[in-house]
């Protein structure tokens, strides 16, 4: 028998290791609470600031969702993290680690790889905090090439020694470059005891150019790829995560995410959409039939980008992403619809960002004008939108259709999203919503 090199020894061991530590710390019950801050809103945020009016802050938030479109309580087995919404992005507090060394990242359910910066930093954005520094840390190990991990990362290299290193670029062109890597992962814990999972794989971002901010230090991944924080945590919370997202005038609540048991979505007014898989797995893909305004309805009749044949999966459904992007056809029928519905003129948006706007007057309500209800019908599950989730004051006295025209992306974005309880069950593939009230969760 020919013998086993050096390099294929270390990566089985490392491995072997990996995988017995990894299983058998997720497979034991666990549950922990983390907040989420919304990024423009909150006062908790490093991104507030107290001299933005609320128009301010709403037209920061808007303003990243039309950059998209202008460029390619714990019980056993039960996970609950806390979030306060951000403006298009949700921001979450992790530690790194041995001894933990706390971060604040973008956490999105549009990403698969979470990542931080790291010392040292050879082309970094500037950050008002310290950077990660994997030598102060007794568990960090770096992820050898010939690797599961290194293979699911598409634009994985290999350094000199033989170490996996990643290169992930975003829709805006930012970019961040670095060393695949595991360590523990530190969370805080709805019953006050912080969670520590021992071995997560991460980004160890070495340089990161683009449009991140210096308030934040990289991303924590939620989507559905092999890498996502979600399928890595899959055999302690079985594939199933949930969140409750608290209307932005709310700013003293915070919305909540839970994994495991307690993101079971159930009870009376439950309805159940299928996850469609697709390429890439990163997105949570689901199927948009029509759109129904007051009584009369609207067909959704094919896909974006999608090869032919290919017609499911339609619209992405993401917790990041502020509005929702529809195709241009169908968007148009939409307004028209509406402004059938309504007995008032509309008014012109002064930022030229919106098709459609009315006036409610200085301390109007959207409320007052009348404005018909939307349902979205996926396959399986209506989803029926009051104007509150579909209209918003963008500046004094003008409300404004916050679904917008988009023909490179579908996306049922996450002011849509609020006062539902919204849960993915990666097992059975299926999305749920169910109408509440998030600030009493």
């Amino acid at each position: 028998m020919a013998p086993i090199s050096t390099t294929t020894f270390t990566s089985f061991l490392f491995f072997f290791l990996l995988h017995h530590i990894f299983v058998h710390s997720l497979t034991r019950p666990t549950g922990f609470t983390t907040d989420l801050i919304h990024r423009e809103f909150s006062p908790l945020s490093p991104f507030y600031d107290q001299s933005n009016t609320k128009f301010d802050r709403l037209r920061n938030t808007i303003h990243r969702s039309f950059s998209l479109l202008s460029k390619p309580s714990s019980s056993p087995n039960t996970i609950q993290s806390e979030i306060t919404p951000v403006s298009g992005e949700y921001l979450m507090n992790v530690s790194i680690g041995t001894p933990p060394f706390n971060i604040l990242s973008i956490a999105s359910t549009g990403s698969d790889l979470t990542w931080t910066q790291c010392q040292p930093c050879t082309r970094c954005f500037k950050e008002n905090s310290p950077l990660f520094n994997p030598e102060n840390s007794s568990t960090y190990t770096k992820v050898p090439c010939n690797s599961r991990p290194c293979a699911a990362v598409t634009t994985s290299t290999c350094s000199p020694n033989n170490y996996c290193r990643y290169n992930y670029s975003y829709g805006d062109n930012s970019f961040t470059q670095g060393d695949i890597a595991v360590d523990a992962f530190t969370f805080g814990s709805t019953s006050g005891r912080p969670v520590t999972i021992p071995s997560v794989i991460f980004g160890c971002g070495h340089a990161n150019v683009g449009t991140f901010t210096e308030s934040s230090s990289g991303m924590v991944g939620l989507g559905g790829g092999p890498l996502s924080i979600i399928n890595q945590l899959e055999n302690s919370i079985k594939g199933k995560f949930s969140y409750c997202l608290v209307p932005l005038n709310k700013k003293s609540k915070t919305s909540k995410i839970n994994f495991g048991n307690n993101a079971v979505v159930s009870g009376t007014g439950v309805v159940s959409t299928p996850l469609i898989t697709k390429s890439p797995s990163t997105f949570y893909y689901i199927n948009l039939e029509k759109i129904t305004v007051g009584d009369q309805t609207l067909e959704f009749k094919a896909s974006l980008n999608s090869r032919k044949g290919d017609v499911e999966g339609n619209i992405i459904i993401d917790s990041g992403t502020t509005l929702t992007l529809l195709p241009s056809d169908l968007h148009s029928g939409l307004v028209s619809k509406v402004k059938e519905n309504v007995n008032e003129n509309p008014v012109r948006d002064s930022n030229g960002l919106f098709d459609l706007c009315y006036s409610i007057g200085n301390n109007g309500e959207v409320e007052n004008l009348n404005l018909p209800n939307i349902t979205f019908h996926f396959t399986g599950a209506d989803v029926d939108l009051t104007p509150t989730e579909t209209f918003m004051e963008v500046e004094e006295g003008l409300v404004c259709l916050t679904i917008v025209p988009s023909d490179e992306f579908a996306i049922f974005g996450n002011l849509s999203q609020m006062n539902f309880l919204i849960g993915y069950d990666l097992v059975k593939n299926q999305v749920s919503f169910k109408r509440t009230d998030c600030s009493k969760q």
